[in-house]
């Protein structure tokens, strides 16, 4: 008896052992990342917040009242650049053959760009469809006004510290106390800029600069993306601005697998930088602003991030290359982890709209949405008179938002984006507005395929912005090709080469047929009946008239 009292104290002992070495690994897992990130800041010269938050805030767009010190510093930008360069200087000699119009040199984060020849993009800008004037603006057609409004960007009032490194010759000293549009950081300017017609102007500044902040500044915090179906990154960098980050899951020569449906298709980040360059040349300017970059994924997304599940995610592959995968609805697992070279990684990062607080945005269904079912189909795939029915429902019976969808139809089959189930435009303008294209990563999926069914609503509705048939027409011809200004537009990208040659092609050819449905269109209900000239100012209300009655 007493001999097992002995052993069952003992395996008592043994039990409260386990627990306490349980506990202590369980500790040590916990403060690993803590200690890595103190051992890494013990080099550098500031060092990071020791500790991780209880909460990422992804709010940090507005956020200025945080300490400088709460934001980690990437120790790693000028050894990126320094490898970027030398990297794009490789690829710039295998491509530099003579079609190519603009080649870059790239110091201190900023690209030069030498102009050889003549600029088919330059003359395109300057063509008269590319310069009509917008109606006057009022106080109600600009999302914020400049004196009011930017009081909810706290520190955009006071003095101006936005870390602005690499615009150092936007960088001028101001009155003590005074704060105006010049010396904010080139995100605000572009949120400043955004009013009913337009998401930026034609020739604003501003857009270039901020994509060079988008390749230059430094990241200063990582956190995954709630809902979507992919792995996605919110950046946030140095000048307390933040873009959405896709990272390379697809090399440039790859196309969809014939057997996959448009709901599980990969996006892809160059399907992100090139809709913003095509967007740009329609003439929509309806994408938020779009670069590529090349990130070390070690010391601008894993050191820096305090979201624990991705960091998690982080190992090393056989081949002796960081990856990581996340945590999302698809593709983020082991098995379909991103890897980089040995640690260098492309993605696109697309600048951050104003925040909800500040900017109400409305989520509208697409009328002409899929069913994202693998054998249903929807309501307008079997009813060819559906348009018929979308014409006399708000807010497409009156306005120009019916024209905007034929609009984005026209922009989605240049692409080949099968999935644009919803849209968004802002709340303060109403339904009298532009509809923003977000979310274009699965476009630009196959070029060796056309798909018709995306060019539904124009076929079905035969309308079409007489603006947009002019520049369709334009970009039809061989002074002005899209193939050619898009890729002369798309050499500006660090990442650049950013389309291939047969993706470049198929657009020429998905042109010509969009060209075509419109003549079969107007061959069957008349030119005026087809063709809505918005070319003469607003809409009066007897053209709205007209436009119920059709």
């Amino acid at each position: 008896m007493k001999i097992i009292m002995i052993l069952f104290r003992k395996f008592r002992v043994l039990i409260l052992m386990v627990f306490l070495v349980a506990c202590t690994m369980h500790i040590m897992i916990d403060l690993l990342p803590k200690l890595e990130k103190r051992a890494a800041g013990s080099t550098a010269a500031a060092a990071a917040e020791p500790g991780w938050p209880n909460k990422h805030s992804l709010r940090l767009l507005q956020d200025f009242s945080n300490e400088p010190n709460s934001n980690l510093t990437s120790h790693s930008l000028e050894k990126v650049t320094e490898r970027a360069e030398s990297e794009k200087r490789v690829r710039q000699l295998q491509l530099g053959s003579e079609e190519r119009g603009l080649m870059r040199d790239t110091a201190s984060g900023q690209k030069q760009r030498a102009v050889q020849g003549s600029s088919r993009l330059k003359a395109l800008y300057e063509h008269p469809l590319y310069k009509p004037d917008l109606p006057h603006l009022s106080e109600d057609d600009s999302l914020f006004n400049l004196n009011s409004d930017v009081r909810f960007y706290p520190k955009a009032a006071g003095q101006q510290e936005w870390h602005n490194e690499g615009n150092v010759e936007e960088e001028e000293d101001s009155p003590a106390g005074e704060a105006t549009g010049e010396s904010y950081p080139n995100w605000l300017r572009f949120h400043i800029g955004i009013n009913r017609y337009e998401l930026y102007s034609r020739h604003n500044p501003v857009i270039g600069a901020l994509l060079k902040d988008l390749v230059s500044q430094k990241i200063t915090s990582v956190a995954m993306k709630s809902g979507g179906t992919q792995l996605k990154l919110i950046m946030s960098f140095q000048n307390y601005g933040q873009a959405l980050f896709k990272p390379m899951k697809q090399t440039r020569e790859q196309e969809t697998p014939p057997d996959f449906f448009y709901f599980s298709d990969f996006e892809r980040h160059n399907a992100e930088i090139a809709a913003f360059h095509l967007d740009r040349i329609l003439d929509f300017r309806r994408v938020p602003p779009v670069a590529g970059r090349l990130v070390n994924m070690t010391q601008e997304i894993r050191d820096v991030t305090r979201d624990k599940k991705l960091w998690r995610t982080f190992f090393v592959s056989p081949a002796n290359n960081i990856c990581f995968y996340g945590e999302c609805s698809y593709y983020c697992s082991t098995e379909h982890a991103l890897c980089g070279k040995p640690d260098q990684i492309e993605g696109s990062l697309a600048a951050f709209l104003p925040d909800l607080a500040l900017a109400k945005r409305k989520t509208w269904r697409n009328p002409w949405r899929r069913s994202y079912h693998k054998r249903k189909k929807a309501e307008w795939e079997v009813d060819q008179d559906y348009c018929d029915e979308v014409k006399q429902t708000p807010p497409y019976d009156r306005g120009t938002r019916l024209l905007d969808i034929m609009d984005m139809t026209i922009f989605d089959f240049l692409m080949g984006n099968m999935d644009r189930h919803h849209y968004e435009t802002f709340e303060k303008f109403g339904n009298e507005t532009f509809i923003i294209h977000l979310d274009n990563g699965r476009g630009f999926g196959k070029h060796s395929h056309d798909e018709m069914s995306i060019l539904v609503p124009l076929t079905q509705c035969c309308r079409v912005k007489r603006s947009t048939y002019l520049r369709l027409q334009l970009l039809a011809k061989e002074d002005f090709k899209l193939s050619s200004l898009m890729e002369e537009s798309l050499l500006q990208d660090q990442l650049a080469p950013i389309l291939i040659r047969p993706h470049l092609e198929a657009m020429d050819r998905r042109l010509r047929l969009v060209l075509k449905v419109l003549a079969d269109c107007a061959e069957k209900e008349g030119f005026l009946s087809v063709v809505e000239n918005d070319l003469e100012g607003q809409p009066s209300s007897h053209h709205h008239q007209a436009h119920r009655g059709r």
